[in-house]
């Protein structure tokens, strides 16, 4: 009997606690823009994924093999820097990072240099 009694206890416990919803989609903060190259397009988003940063910088150029030297920094700091190619079928590249997170807000650069001269796209939000 005294099981029973604990049991339908536990069963009314159990139902009075409310469920807890799982956590919402995070969308993150997203820009967009044209570079001074032709017409060349740049993308910028950023995104808390596990107590980082998750940056992804993409620039479309639709042209295959073009080599770009790309910086992206955190509140004035270089997190990254590097060349990025970009590649059939979209003649695009893009760069991925998950960067620290420390409290406050942040503001993230991403600039890509088109080697040889010829242009720049840089992309800048707050997060």
């Amino acid at each position: 009997m005294r099981y029973v009694t604990t049991l339908i206890a536990l069963l009314a416990v159990a139902s009075a606690i409310p469920a807890v919803a799982p956590a919402r989609d995070n969308p993150g903060v997203q820009r967009s823009g044209t570079c001074a190259v032709g017409t060349a397009t740049w993308k910028l988003k950023v995104k808390n994924d596990d107590g980082l940063l998750e940056t992804e910088f993409e620039v479309d150029q639709n042209r295959n093999g073009r080599r770009w030297n790309v910086v992206l920094t955190r509140n004035g700091r270089v997190v990254f820097r590097g060349a990025r190619v970009t590649k059939p079928p979209s003649g695009s590249f893009e760069l991925n990072r998950r960067i620290a997170n420390p409290a406050g807000r942040d503001r993230i650069v991403a600039t890509a240099r088109l080697v040889g001269g010829g242009g720049v796209c840089r992309g800048a939000l707050t997060f």
